[in-house]
């Protein structure tokens, strides 16, 4: 454990989720102020000492009704940069949701790398550490940071939900995309921990051009098995009914979706209403603020505080 007195922050927007964290840690979340200018502009400082102490600041960088992502992202670097001008020992960003981790390649002439331009202005700033949760690629999020970096993977969370509503059927992890199938696998591992029974595994082809979607080859055993899809993010959730839709016709029981991230896009209508899926999870890393009251019944929250403040002190003894 470092020998550095800590502090734990969360900006405006993330507050529930820090105090959740902060409470795990059974510290207090330190005080700062953020304030608004007539012209759009803002500033943020820590209201007590930060001085040779070990800084952790929360933020899930997600748009929202009040904030655009870009805000979100610019407020949280700005802030860590005054952290560090305050003489703050290090400084670690805590970013459950972490903004443009999806573009970290380029698939036409010309395209920006966004993921690596992120990381550069984290650099900028003196930020330490970074620790997000699930990120798209984790080989390119590791990549683009040239600072420590910590990820937190959803697998773990989502199988002890998954576990009970399994009744004993047999079950099987499902990845939207080939691209996904670390992540199943992942999730995989988790579920036989938790069951002590075999699970098997199976991905959809899926291809994207110009936002529209393609491909419908199912990869793999579903017939008599409850399906359980597994993502990082739900945008619009066109992606999940396509690949429920899929394990349904294939024979599926029953289908459970879950992801790290949920945007939920216009509220996701079609992903909730969609017959094929029996019940959607996510982690609180982006609150579910699109989502209507009647499409909430298919939804299941899941507290990420845990797994993020076992970061923390993974960080603290690393030091």
């Amino acid at each position: 454990m470092s020998p550095r007195p800590m502090a734990l922050f969360a900006l405006a927007g993330s507050e529930a989720l820090g105090a959740r964290v902060a409470e795990r840690l059974q510290i207090p979340l330190a005080a700062h102020e953020e304030r608004e200018f007539e012209d759009g502009e803002h500033k943020a400082r820590p209201l007590h000492t930060v001085q040779g102490r070990d800084v952790f600041v929360l933020h899930s960088l997600h748009g929202d009704a009040e904030r655009s992502a870009n805000d979100r992202l610019c407020r949280l670097l700005f802030f860590c940069g005054a952290l560090k001008d305050a003489g703050a020992e290090r400084v670690t960003a805590v970013t459950p949701y972490l903004c443009y981790a999806r573009k970290d390649r380029r698939t036409k002439a010309h395209d920006p790398i966004t993921t690596r331009y992120v990381a550069a202005l984290f650099e900028s700033m003196r930020i330490n550490r970074v620790i997000t949760i699930e990120v798209h690629n984790l080989a390119a999020f590791e990549n683009a940071f040239r600072c420590p970096t910590v990820h937190v993977e959803v697998a773990p969370l989502l199988a002890a939900h998954i576990a009970p509503l399994l009744g004993g059927e047999p079950a099987v992890a499902v990845s939207p995309d080939a691209g996904g199938a670390k992540r199943a696998e992942q999730f995989r591992h988790a579920l036989e921990a938790r069951t002590g029974r075999e699970v098997g595994s199976a991905y959809m082809e899926k291809f994207r051009s110009s936002g529209i979607l393609s491909g419908g080859l199912l990869v793999g055993e579903v017939r008599g098995r409850v399906a359980v899809i597994v993502d990082d993010l739900i945008s619009t959730g066109s992606t999940l009914v396509r690949a429920a839709t899929a394990c349904r016709a294939a024979g599926a029981t029953r289908v459970f979706a879950g992801a790290a991230h949920g945007l939920f896009m216009e509220g996701a209508p079609a992903l909730f209403a969609s017959p094929a899926i029996d019940g959607i999870a996510v982690t609180d890393t982006v609150p579910p603020f699109r989502v209507t009251e009647a499409a909430a019944a298919r939804l299941t929250v899941l507290d990420a505080s845990d797994a993020i403040a076992r970061a923390i002190v993974a960080c603290r003894d690393l030091a």
